[in-house]
């Protein structure tokens, strides 16, 4: 099935890197992004493949469980790209960051995702 980019980028934050069940997380997962896609972690890291994908969001994960994500912004698009801003903290509680998910999409799925911290708003 093909998504839009706002579906797109909006299932990644909640769905992917939201998700604290991994069964659930490698449905979404499976279901978004491409069999080859590729994520760019701002801390260097470069994982491609759902496999990858996968570890690297539970352990992300893992860091943090009870913190959800939160768009800060309406997803953008142009073209096959997009962007979201979001913030991210316990519930209740200010946010603890806030970062910025940008995507190319390829026949409606997530080919590559990269990931940029932002200053807190």
């Amino acid at each position: 099935m093909a998504y839009s980019i706002s579906t797109l980028l909006l299932r990644n934050l909640s769905g992917v890197f939201g998700e604290n069940d991994p069964v659930r997380r490698r449905a979404a997962i499976d279901e978004i992004f491409n069999e080859d896609a590729v994520f760019y972690d701002p801390k260097g890291g470069v994982f491609r493949g759902r496999k990858e994908i996968d570890r690297v969001a539970g352990a992300i994960r893992a860091t943090h469980p009870d913190f959800e994500y939160q768009p800060f912004f309406a997803p953008q698009e142009t073209g096959v790209a997009g962007r979201v801003r979001w913030v991210s903290g316990a519930p209740g509680e200010p946010p603890a960051y806030a970062g910025t998910d940008f995507i190319v999409a390829r026949n409606g799925r997530i080919a590559s995702v990269c990931l940029f911290f932002d200053n807190l708003p």
